[in-house]
This record gives C-alpha cells, structure tokens and sequence, in this order.
C-alpha cells in the first residue's frame, strides 16, 4: 500500500465516525432538516425493534420529526463503532459497514401545565435505551452518506416518576 492510499483510507475512516457522531447530534438535536441530509436518494432506516417503523428517509425523517417530540432530551453516546469497507476505489459507490452500540438516555416532555416535575433536575432521563446500530453507508458526489440504518434495540429501563415512588412508600 502506498503512503497516498494509506492516508485516503485514514480519511475515509474520519469522514464516516464524523458522519456518525453527526446522526446522533442530528436526532439529540431535532436537527431534522441536518438528519436528512445525511442520507444517500435511496437510504432508508428501520426502527421496528423500537417500536418504530421502516421506510425510506423521507417518510422516517417525518416520523421521527413527529415521534421525538416526546422526548425534549435525548443524548445519544454511539459507543465501539466497528468500521469494515467494502472495495474502496476512492469513488462514488464505495460501500462501508459501521455496527456500533448505543446507550440513550431521555427525558419526556412535561405532561400536565401544572405538573410539579418542573422542579426535578433537567438532567435526570425518565428512559434509557441501547442496543446496536448497523450502518451502511455509500459514497456519493456529496461524500459519505447512509443508505442504510438499522436499530436492534436490546434493552430499555423506565425510571419511576417521583409521584409513583412516592404513592409506593
């Protein structure tokens, strides 16, 4: 390998963690508009084991759009990535695999106008999540981008809301 094929790959590598770390900050942000864009014409997602749907990027950017407004905090930490490329040509439909683990904490949005949960700490999550990311991403005219998402939830907690541990004692 030479020193020039060796420092693309080293580039490639970066340009996909970036593409990654940029899904998470894209969906902790509600940057729906930023999610999109991260998708190749032809890229889909499937969220089933979530509870969610499978589609195309169009129609999963809509759900997600909707869905996540019940969850005002979300911090996604995408954990031990594991990158393997298929043949890299250096050019438009190089393919690359990411798998990954996720843990995301949550917090959802206030129920009632007169809720007293106002004052609990805005740091504690109401639901934690985490599982496994497989990416597939393609290379396009616009660099790196996902054709592919699939979410293989393995496990959720739901934190006990101050009323209900209260009403148990």
């Amino acid at each position: 390998m030479t020193q020039r094929v060796e420092l693309a790959a080293v580039i490639d590598r970066l340009a996909v963690d970036a593409l990654i770390t940029e899904y998470a900050v894209a969906v902790d942000d509600g940057d729906w508009t930023a999610y999109r864009q991260l998708f190749a014409p032809d890229g889909r997602a499937d969220y089933r084991s979530a509870g969610g749907i499978e589609g195309g990027a169009d129609e999963i950017t809509a759900w997600l759009s909707e869905t996540m407004r019940m969850f005002p905090m979300r911090q996604h930490l995408i954990t031990n990535r594991r990158l393997e490329f298929g043949t890299l040509e250096q050019d438009i439909d190089d393919v690359a695999r990411v798998q990954a683990d996720y843990v995301n904490p949550m917090r959802f949005a206030q129920q009632h106008a007169g809720s007293t949960a106002a004052a609990e700490p805005a740091t504690a999550p109401d639901f934690v999540c985490g599982g496994r990311y497989a990416f597939t991403l393609v290379r396009t005219h616009s660099g790196w981008r996902l054709r592919q998402v699939v979410v293989t939830e393995k496990w959720r907690r739901l934190a006990a809301r101050p009323r209900e541990a209260a009403s148990e004692t």
